[in-house]
């Protein structure tokens, strides 16, 4: 019998389970409505257009052969009909119709559904200080919003930037602002660090030097108190500072907007994700949900969150268009995957970081490692930065972060671990996994093997750790003395003397392939800290004098290359 589905919204979700049932159900009438004349966009390529990356806005509405997915493109392709600039306002559950509203016309009218499909995605979450509304004042929503900063800026109107909110959004729109069109940017973030929640505080440095490196400046641990404009210009005014800005982008994060479900009186979360089954049906079972609006499972947690990835949202349309369609296909959940490019660095994430680990009762550790991600030999060659987090009773994986310059070797990687978060794997799992070799592409020992081996030293006790944030804030006091605290270098004198003019008694370099004759030259100090350039070789030495020594001994994790490229500590070294 033929049915009539009705989908509520038209960026990524809605399209997808509109082609995925239209390939399943030949004849059953599909209806896309959505409030906005842009449909079935790449929402992820926003700060690309506005960087000029990507030049016309149709390249993030095309098919992969070049073709605007357009209401006509939809009519003659896919044969489902797509109404633009109509708005939903409610549903009538009884009744099985959706009450909406042509915007151009402005008349209402009630269409029946069979099954009903809730594609209303997300809402930028409001900035609550004194002029937070001022016209110049702009969020990233949608491809409006897009076209109107890209047209500012284009046009030379915009000399200086200020972007509230250091989140991926808030990281990419900086890069798109200052890159390309040399604006003056500034990012001001409320948290600590930039990118909060995903990456450990030492590997967010890496990102904010980056970014400072590159002509940004960044604010961290900073609240806005308020907007100001005055004769056509604003002010950001925060606890520490005020700044003019010709162009202030708020990015202090999304919510579900799940209000229309909400008013039918679907179940919704406390913060407003409409809840769904693994099958995505809401609890209304001719009603499905899916992309930004609802929330799913933490596969790691087992809590409810709010992710909102246009990739999650296009696997989900294909469950709902399965099941609609009379099959049987589940969404389990989320690990958290994450990638984000800035500048010239490539960052991904996947689970839960080692604060998020402890809020939700595991013992965490986390494992540092630097390493080349091709052999070390091979000409383009760059340090790939990993931390990997996992539990020390279950020795389960938590999470995993990579820095690099090669960002498709980095998000390689967080992939891999990503499947095995999914399958709530072992570190024994990892560090025997096989991955493919060979040195234009990767290290004999490959860098997700090393990072599972050295949390399994951790794990056993072997390898004695100090992270590089509790190093900075015990060594670079000034109240530590050499006899109560030192280093120990172990890198060859070209490396180390830098280190050693600066700190004098407190920082002792030693060449690792010396120690072992000069064993009477090591500080007597009553905690001694062991520093290579990642921690590989400092970890050697340590293994060696455990048993030589009656101190305490500690390894720093990621050595001085994690300190130096996060900006904690930079001293200008000789080649080795």
């Amino acid at each position: 019998m033929k049915r009539r589905v009705l989908i509520i919204g038209a960026v990524a979700l809605g399209p997808k389970v509109a082609c995925r049932l239209r390939r399943l159900d030949p004849v059953a009438e599909i209806i896309l409505l959505d409030q906005n004349e842009y449909i079935s966009y790449g929402g992820c390529g926003i700060p690309y257009f506005i960087s000029g990356e990507v030049s016309d806005i149709k390249q993030l509405m095309s098919t992969s052969f070049h073709v605007v997915r357009s209401p006509q493109f939809f009519r003659d392709v896919k044969e489902v009909e797509v109404r633009t600039r109509t708005r939903a306002i409610d549903i009538n559950r009884r009744k099985k119709e959706v009450i909406v509203i042509d915007l151009s016309r402005g008349v209402e009218e009630s269409l029946p559904y069979d099954v009903l499909v809730i594609a209303t995605g997300s809402k930028p979450k409001k900035l609550s200080v004194p002029g937070a509304d001022l016209p110049g004042v702009m969020t990233l929503s949608n491809l409006h919003d897009a076209i109107a900063i890209r047209d500012r800026v284009s046009k030379g109107e915009v000399g200086s930037a200020v972007i509230i909110g250091a989140g991926p959004i808030g990281c990419e729109m900086a890069e798109a602002l200052a890159d390309l069109w040399g604006i003056e940017t500034t990012v001001i973030e409320l948290m600590p660090q930039i990118l909060p929640g995903l990456l450990e505080p030492a590997m967010a440095n890496i990102v904010k030097k980056h970014m400072e490196d590159h002509g940004v400046t960044v604010y961290t641990s900073e609240t806005v108190t308020s907007i100001e404009q005055e004769n056509g210009s604003y002010r950001v005014v925060t606890d520490k500072r005020t700044l003019k800005a010709d162009l202030i982008i708020t990015a202090v994060g999304v919510e579900p907007n799940g209000e229309l479900a909400r008013k039918a009186g679907l179940l919704v979360t406390p913060r407003g994700g409409i809840v769904v089954n693994k099958r995505l049906q809401t609890s209304d079972p001719s009603i499905y949900a899916g992309g930004d609006c609802i929330e799913i499972p933490h596969l790691v947690t087992g809590k409810l969150v709010h992710f909102p990835q246009g990739s999650l949202a296009n696997r989900q349309g294909r469950v709902i268009g399965t099941n609609i369609a009379g099959g049987y296909a589940v969404f389990e959940g989320t690990v958290g995957s994450f990638a984000v490019k800035v500048f010239e660095l490539g960052i991904a994430s996947v689970g839960i970081s080692l604060e998020r680990a402890k809020c939700e009762g595991f013992d965490p550790v986390c494992a540092y490692v630097v390493q080349p991600d091709r052999a070390h030999f091979y000409p383009s060659q760059q340090l790939m930065y990993m931390a990997l987090i996992v539990d020390r009773k279950t020795r389960r994986i938590l999470g995993a972060q990579g820095i690099g310059k090669n960002g498709d070797a980095v998000v390689g990687r967080i992939n891999v671990v990503a499947s095995l978060i999914a399958s709530k794997a072992t570190i024994e799992v990892l560090s025997n996994m096989e991955m493919a070799y060979t040195p234009p592409f990767a290290s004999a020992l490959d860098i997700v093997n090393a990072a599972a081996n050295v949390a399994e030293n951790i794990l056993e006790g072997l390898n004695v750790t100090i992270d590089p944030e509790e190093f900075c804030s015990i060594f670079l006091g000034d109240a530590v003395k050499p006899e109560d605290l030192c280093v120990l270098d172990v890198r060859s004198p070209a490396n180390a003397r830098p280190y050693v003019e600066k700190f004098g008694p407190r920082w002792v370099n030693i060449p690792q392939e010396e120690l072992i004759h000069k064993l009477d030259n090591i500080p007597k100090s009553d905690e001694l800290i062991l520093v290579c350039n990642s921690g590989a070789r400092s970890y050697e030495v340590l293994r060696q004098l455990q048993s030589k020594l009656s101190r305490k001994t500690r390894n720093l994790q990621g050595g001085v290359a994690l300190l130096k490229t996060g900006g904690m500590l930079t001293l200008e070294e000789s080649d080795e």
